[in-house]
């Protein structure tokens, strides 16, 4: 069982956090599932990770419904990580379930902070998170940086 990290992003918007993330899942070898209900969402986030690693550093990736799905490294969707992801990154207030949570190396829940509905959502998954025992970070970059405000280890 991985660890379920919340981000709460005051700064940058979730392309510019999995573009940092997603490249360290990789080298790990780790597939990733990014999961949002929001269509324009997956597409914003499509277009934006082509061009965020510039030239060194292509984030390779697709959208959920094609015949690759499941050879994907990064793929964008709403449904089950179907390309054997061990990351599930959550946003737009996506959940997931226990089970899910528990085969995962990592759950990254990005929600934007200056948005008081995800900023409830976001403490709603986290009490619901550490209440089934799952351990959990909340990483806030309110002082322009990544720092680890909160821990709760798996019980």
């Amino acid at each position: 069982m991985g660890t379920v990290m919340f981000y709460h992003q005051t700064r940058t918007t979730a392309a510019d956090t999995l573009a940092v993330n997603l490249p360290r899942a990789l080298r790990q070898g780790w597939r990733a599932m990014i999961r949002s209900p929001d269509p324009a969402t997956l597409d914003r986030l499509d277009a934006e990770l082509w061009l965020k690693g510039g030239e060194e550093s292509f984030l390779p990736h697709g959208r959920e419904g094609g015949p690759q799905d499941a050879d994907q490294p990064v793929l964008l969707g709403a449904g089950a990580p179907v390309n054997g992801a061990k990351v599930l990154a959550l946003i737009d207030g996506a959940g997931a379930e226990d089970a899910e949570i528990a085969v995962m190396e990592r759950v990254w829940v990005l929600f934007d902070g200056n948005d008081d509905i995800r900023l409830q959502a976001a403490r709603a998954q986290w009490k619901a998170v550490t209440a089934a025992g799952h351990a959990a970070q909340y990483w806030s970059e309110e002082g322009g940086r990544w720092e680890k405000k909160a821990e709760s280890p798996a019980r």
